[in-house]
């Protein structure tokens, strides 16, 4: 039998257009260039104050540039669409495109207006602005450029209005409106049928009141969610940080997480960045060495080789033995851990380290979008998941200064607190086997029981995540599992914290825990039994995955939306049913998706029972 190679997927990526500087968003310490690009301002007379935070975080988005390559057409001013041009977009911002068409297309000139038609692939630009495009554009600038032996023409226009601005008219607005509109009939339906459960308790009280426990513990989410805001930005607050990325096969990922982190909006003097290599088998090593040769040969200047260096493990330690040996390298006070397929945005440390303003403050955790978003229907799954899971979950957590879980992408420390429990956690056993995944939840449950958590939504940093069903589903059965076992953890000295948040985690670990059990019972034990088609209960579920999309839809204004119902309907379906496999195998120390010393030798022991079966399946009876 001929084994088929698995094809690759290929990630769809929104691509910026690479600045010709290596550090753009660095402060210039010699004050060479402005901080901020301009391109794409039509209101020449606009000053910017270095300490309007938020308008040079806006003129920032503004001037972004992504790599574009779909079909554009031109109509003259006072013409038909018949008349139009067709070009071809090369890249394109929120204030204008450059587009690419053949010298037969006629000539064009500097002041000439357009409209301009098109339609921005999904992937193109962030999420919310895959949609129609039909807008008044003027020609800025003319070139022409070699392209496969052919000259090309290239023009550039600039929107007379702001594609946000242009959106917000046209869709963002109605999607706010609707999404609100319908999360509070959502909401106030979800109520109804829990006041109609208060009446069926003699029926069965235990079924009962775990719908209106389960329905209030996931409204408070939502509510506490809403009341959530950040940390708001001190000009005079940068405290010394020290970034760590622990990398293991990342090959194709760690370039752009490197740049990500060095490039910060950040005091030179104030921030480091330590690579550790856990002594990869692919060619990260190599990677990294040429990445940060590169970064300090083109941005000497801003002191890049005192700030940027790398460790190779001897080996292969894993996630926590590298991130310990970070810290351990770590000049500052605070340290942040990265995951090697993440990526910062250019403010993600300047919002991460305000909560330490207060003393009390042990670890923040910012927001992790995906990166990879528009690959499959799995990928767009998860968008919707990690949306939801950071801006109302652990929105809701940080209004108690109580996050559960600082994730892995993108979460900073003090540093004497990691070094406080670093034995402790480089030597975790459950149930006698090593702990070997689960890393941000365990180490959140050390500074917990101490300290406050919180999380920051403006300190984003996007991730790869899973494109495969296999490698998803893995991914989800380590999680659930590394869940169960710090749950657990947390169980024993949560109570000392607020008395609502304290209440609301009990309830968070058993409403999962019992979810299948009372799925069952509802769609398979009441049908058979009493021939009665679970209506309610379906509706139920329907309103809740409504309510995950709604909410979506009302932050991101994305049409990915819908797929918080899809996940809803795939999490009863299928990972509903990882959870009792985990009840059951939660001590298990494999990872599933690399090879760890306990995956290794998982896989030698599977080989040699297979070996043992095919000798005795081959001895004479």
């Amino acid at each position: 039998m001929i084994k088929r190679k698995k094809k690759k997927v290929e990630e769809v990526l929104t691509v910026p257009k690479a600045d010709r500087r290596t550090l753009s968003h660095v402060p210039d310490p010699e004050q060479i260039r402005g901080r901020v690009d301009r391109r794409g301002l039509r209101d020449e007379g606009f000053i910017l104050d270095d300490n309007d935070l938020e308008s040079r975080e806006k003129l920032r988005l503004l001037s972004l540039r992504y790599i574009a390559d779909f079909d554009v057409l031109l109509v003259p001013q006072g013409k038909k669409k018949k008349d139009g041009i067709k070009a071809r977009a090369i890249d394109i911002s929120s204030t204008g495109i450059l587009l690419e068409m053949s010298s037969e297309a006629g000539r064009f000139e500097v002041g000439e207006s357009y409209q301009l038609r098109c339609q921005i692939p999904p992937g193109t630009m962030p999420e919310g602005f895959e949609s129609s495009v039909k807008i008044d554009a003027e020609v800025v600038r003319l070139f022409t450029q070699q392209s496969d032996d052919v000259e090309k023409q290239r023009v550039a226009l600039q929107f007379m209005l702001p594609l946000t601005d242009y959106f917000q008219k046209k869709r963002w607005g109605y999607s706010i409106y609707m999404a609100s509109g319908l999360m509070f009939v959502a909401v106030a339906v979800i109520m109804l049928m829990r006041v109609e459960s208060v009446l069926y308790f003699k029926y069965n009280l235990w079924l009962y009141l775990y719908s209106l426990i389960a329905a209030i513990f996931l409204l408070s989410r939502y509510l506490f969610g809403a009341f959530y805001r950040d940390v708001p930005v001190n000009p005079e607050y940068t405290p010394g940080v020290t970034i760590i990325i622990p990398c293991f096969n990342e090959a194709e990922w760690i370039h752009r997480t490197i740049l990500s982190c060095i490039n910060q909006d950040y005091p030179v003097d104030k921030l480091e960045v330590i690579v550790v290599d856990d002594k990869s088998t692919d060619h990260s090593a190599e990677q990294i060495r040429k990445t940060i040769e590169m970064v300090h040969n083109e941005a000497e200047r801003y002191a890049t080789k005192e700030r940027l260096q790398m460790v190779v493990l001897p080996e292969n330690g894993g996630k926590r033995v590298a991130l310990v040996k970070g810290v351990e390298m770590a000049k500052h006070d605070l340290v942040v851990f990265v995951d090697s397929d993440s990526f910062l945005e250019p403010t993600a440390i300047k919002h991460l380290v305000q909560p330490f303003q207060d003393p009390r403050m042990g670890g923040v955790a910012g927001r992790t979008d995906v990166e990879n978003k528009y690959t499959n229907s799995i990928t767009k799954l998860q968008t919707v998941r990690y949306y939801i899971a950071f801006r109302i979950m652990k929105a809701a957590e940080s209004y108690f200064d109580s996050v559960t879980c600082l994730s892995g992408p993108l979460s900073c420390y003090r540093k004497d607190l990691i070094l406080e429990h670093s034995e402790a956690w480089l030597n975790q056993k459950f149930l006698g086997q090593p702990a070997t995944f689960g890393d941000d939840r365990s180490m959140t449950n050390f500074i917990l029981r101490t300290h406050r958590t919180a999380y920051q939504d403006a300190a984003i940093c996007s991730t790869i995540v899973p494109s495969k069903t296999s490698v998803f589903l893995k991914q989800q059965m380590r999680w659930k599992r590394s869940w169960l076992r710090e749950s657990l953890r947390a169980s024993g000295f949560i109570w000392r914290k607020e008395p609502f948040m304290s209440l609301f985690f009990y309830v968070g670990v058993v409403v999962p825990i019992a979810a299948p059990i009372i799925v069952l019972y509802n769609l398979v034990y009441v049908p058979l039994a009493y021939q009665v088609f679970p209506g309610t209960f379906l509706m139920g579920l329907l309103l809740m995955g409504l309510l995950m999309s709604l909410a979506h839809l009302m932050f991101r204004r994305s049409r990915l939306w819908v797929y918080g119902l899809v996940f809803c309907i795939f999490y009863e379906a299928v990972l509903l049913w990882q959870m009792p496999v985990a009840w059951v195998t939660f001590w298990k120390s494999t990872w599933g998706t690399r090879e760890t010393p306990q995956d290794i030798e998982a896989r030698e022991k599977r080989e040699a029972r297979k070996q043992k079966n095919k000798n005795r399946i081959g001895l004479p009876f």
